[in-house]
């Protein structure tokens, strides 16, 4: 298991900062493991940088409460939600995608969810979307933070891996279409049958799955 504690939990940074660039022209980023260079994840940063799409905008209908999106990127959830009017906050370790989060009228911080975050145990929902039930290379640990930041019978709404029994940590490095490669970071890939178990382990109940154009998902409840 990842020691989160010691390790910063750093999505493309360091190095030659190909996240930080990416946002900036809305390219593209390849996710790769140094141990296993056949592997290679492709990664739109143009889609996290767009407006939310219909599948982004759905994810919004059941919440009763206040938002938090772990690793929310430039924010088109914050965004979305704001028009909704639902309050709504973002959590992103990179400066980058938080400063544009913020220009779009998102409110976000910059910082670790494995850190303490703004009105902690109130949340009514957190939103895991993008691969990021991936941070910190532990889904254990990281869903037992979502379920110490959601209130009691909150939801965790985590988007998974198109493969179903996908389940691999690694150190992970993001490259973009220029060569700008980071620093190692750790993440993890979790299908659906794997999340039930990261789930369990980390107190969440799982209640509902479901597929839409493509993108997988499954609703925790704390």
């Amino acid at each position: 298991m990842t020691d989160v504690t010691q390790t910063p939990v750093t999505f493309g940074t360091g190095g030659d900062e190909p996240y930080a660039r990416a946002l900036r022209t809305d390219g593209r980023l390849r996710l790769t493991d140094p141990a296993r260079p056949d592997v290679v994840v492709t990664m739109d940063v143009g889609r996290w940088s767009a407006a939310a799409d219909r599948v982004d905008r759905s994810l919004l209908d059941d919440v009763d409460g206040p938002v938090i999106d772990i690793g929310c990127g430039p924010g088109r959830m914050l965004v979305a939600a704001r028009t909704l009017g639902i309050p709504a906050l973002g959590v992103d370790v990179s400066a980058e995608a938080v400063a544009i989060a913020q220009r779009s009228g998102g409110r976000a911080i910059q910082g670790s969810v494995f850190e303490a975050v703004p009105d902690e145990g109130r949340w009514d929902t957190a939103l895991v979307l993008d691969g990021n039930i991936g941070i910190g290379g532990d889904p254990a640990a990281l869903l037992a933070r979502c379920r110490d930041i959601v209130r009691a019978g909150g939801r965790v709404v985590v988007e998974t891996h198109a493969d179903a029994t996908a389940d691999r940590t690694y150190r992970a490095r993001v490259m973009d279409a220029d060569g700008h490669e980071s620093a190692e970071f750790p993440w993890a890939e979790v299908g659906l049958d794997a999340l039930h178990g990261h789930a369990a382990a980390a107190g969440l109940v799982a209640r509902q799955s479901w597929t839409a154009e493509g993108r997988n998902f499954c609703e925790l409840i704390a």
